[in-house]
């Protein structure tokens, strides 16, 4: 992506042109992003982030751009101090990476994956390998002097797939922190309001409540009914903030690309659930996760009208193509319930890591 602006501040004149791309550019999707110009009152600093978000995906390497220009006398030949925090849903802020002059330091689940760029003087874009669906959300880019400071922010998002989930147990089971277990066990995490909406906006539709990050309980409707609430019109269903221990809903997953590979295991006969199990070991992969075969039906257009055994005891199916005989008109992740895992023979889903 590129930035160009030729900016006047009081007292200067200056034109900031800068690309910030992936590490791993054949596995990065990045948007085009315009330029953010805050500063203080006299201009002393100005720091410049992306207020669109940057795109990418689990597994990539994705560069968060911040560039400052200073014309604070102060300094002399001492390098600014250069702060990014990540905002959390209650707005509370993470420490990510510290960096003054030679004494750089990453924090807590971002060690030894984060680092400066560095790109010549005023860089202090920062540098992120390996991400995981945790690093969704907003970071804040702080550049301090003895004397002045300014800040940015820029939104990481990620490329993937919401869907509705409830285990075994039946549906409405889950309270707050089952509903973030139970998304965390299929390979996924607690949807935000951001990544429903997006979902809802491509076509998602379910009459079912769910909860997602920030506590509320929804649900996205995209073609109106009766039993679906009674406005006539589509978007998403409000149930507000719920008490998260008392209230029980299903959950909204969200999920992004995949470390590996979903396929169907192809076998001499079907199998029960602890069979399938037993077999996906055999071939050094294990059974795949309701969150996986989402993904790979979405991000790797995974496209199979045969039904399999997941690992929570679920027999789903991925549809690209709808026809007539692999159920419905949309395409989908089909679901046949949780089926008795001693008695009924169905096929199987299995997942393998890339090396």
């Amino acid at each position: 992506m590129v930035f160009s602006r030729s900016l006047t501040c009081p007292g200067f004149l200056f034109l900031v042109i800068h690309t910030a791309t992936s590490l791993l550019s054949a596995e990065h999707v990045a948007t085009k992003q315009s330029i953010h110009v805050s500063g203080d009152e006299n201009g002393a600093i100005v720091v410049q982030t992306a207020p669109g978000k940057v795109l990418t995906h689990r597994g990539a390497s994705i560069t968060l751009p911040c560039r400052y220009h200073s014309e604070a006398k102060s300094w002399g030949h001492q390098k600014p101090r250069i702060k990014w925090t990540k905002e959390s849903i209650s707005l509370q802020s993470t420490d990510v990476f510290v960096a003054l002059g030679n004494v750089q330091k990453a924090f807590g689940v971002y060690k030894d994956r984060v680092w400066l760029q560095e790109d010549g003087d005023g860089d202090a874009s920062l540098v992120m390998q390996d991400v995981t669906l945790q690093d969704y959300g907003r970071y804040q880019c702080e550049v301090i002097d003895k004397l002045y400071d300014d800040k940015g922010l820029v939104k990481l998002n990620l490329e993937g797939v919401v869907f509705l989930y409830h285990p075994w147990l039946g549906q409405q089971m889950l309270n707050f922190n089952d509903a973030k277990a139970a998304c965390a066990g299929q390979d996924a995490i607690l949807a935000s309001y951001e990544q429903l909406h997006r979902a809802w906006e491509q076509g998602l539709e379910w009459c079912e409540a769910g909860w997602l990050a920030d506590g509320s309980v929804q649900y996205p409707i995209y073609s109106p009914q009766h039993k679906c609430g009674r406005s006539n019109h589509s978007g998403i269903r409000n149930y507000s903030y719920q008490h998260k221990e008392d209230q029980r809903y299903d959950a909204f997953c969200f999920t992004s690309d995949l470390k590996g590979k979903v396929y169907f295991l192809r076998t001499f006969r079907k199998l029960n659930y602890v069979e399938a199990v037993k077999a996906c070991k055999k071939k050094s992969g294990s059974i795949a996760k309701v969150g996986q075969l989402y993904a790979a039906w979405k991000l790797q257009l995974l496209d199979l009208c045969r039904p399999g055994w997941l690992s929570d005891g679920s027999v789903r199916y991925p549809i690209i193509n709808p026809r007539s005989k692999c159920g419905g008109n949309k395409p989908g992740v089909r679901s046949l319930g949780f089926p008795d895992r001693r008695h009924r023979l169905y096929g199987v889903y299995c997942f393998k890591r890339k090396e």
